[in-house]
């Protein structure tokens, strides 16, 4: 390994700025919000951790949703920040399980209840699509699965729908989809001719 020769910033130094930098509004592409693990590595548990660890791991790194996997690494289910909260805890301690045996296993979403939106709608749809169509479900987090390989493609996350659209929602507090909706009804939005 060489050491690095660090200089000093100059006056005239500014930002950089991707070069595809644009506004996101409800008529641009869904793709523009989608996380897809192609791109970004997932963020995975193993369905044996500690309950109680992970939720304080999850609060101090502001991640509100990790996906489950067994010894194998085979996607299981999905754990969220909300699931894990301490009203849940309480719950799991007031039928008589010991705080240090919970395990994330006792708290997750399994895979045979989940509910995706297929990638091939992605690739055409606008986020207000995605807006629409997941504000009754009220659901935090959708996954994204690619029929074509059979994987769990990606995730749509509300707090990800917030910040592109710069909406004026706590993003620290879980956001569904049925407030980012309420939100955006009060911005006036382009006519479409």
């Amino acid at each position: 390994m060489k050491k690095l020769t660090l200089h000093a910033v100059e006056a005239i130094d500014e930002l950089a700025w991707p070069d595809n930098h644009q506004e996101h509004t409800l008529y641009s592409s869904a793709l523009d919000v989608f996380t897809d693990f192609k791109n970004v590595k997932p963020l995975v548990i193993d369905a044996h951790s500690s309950a109680i660890e992970v939720e304080r791991l999850m609060k101090k790194a502001h991640v509100r949703l990790k996906l489950v996997v067994d010894k194998k690494e085979h996607f299981i289910g999905l754990i969220s920040y909300d699931l894990l909260s301490s009203q849940e805890i309480v719950k799991k301690l007031g039928k008589g399980d010991l705080r240090e045996n919970l395990l994330i296993s006792d708290f997750m979403i399994p895979k045979s209840e989940l509910k995706a939106i297929a990638y091939a709608d992605i690739v055409n749809a606008k986020i207000g699509d995605v807006i629409e169509t997941l504000k009754a479900a009220g659901q935090q987090h959708c996954l994204v699965t690619d029929h074509e390989d059979h994987t769990i493609r990606g995730v749509l996350s509300a707090n990800d729908i917030a910040k592109k659209l710069q909406l004026e929602i706590d993003v620290s507090t879980p956001t569904s989809f049925a407030s980012i909706f309420e939100a955006i009804s009060i911005i006036p939005q382009p006519l479409v001719v």
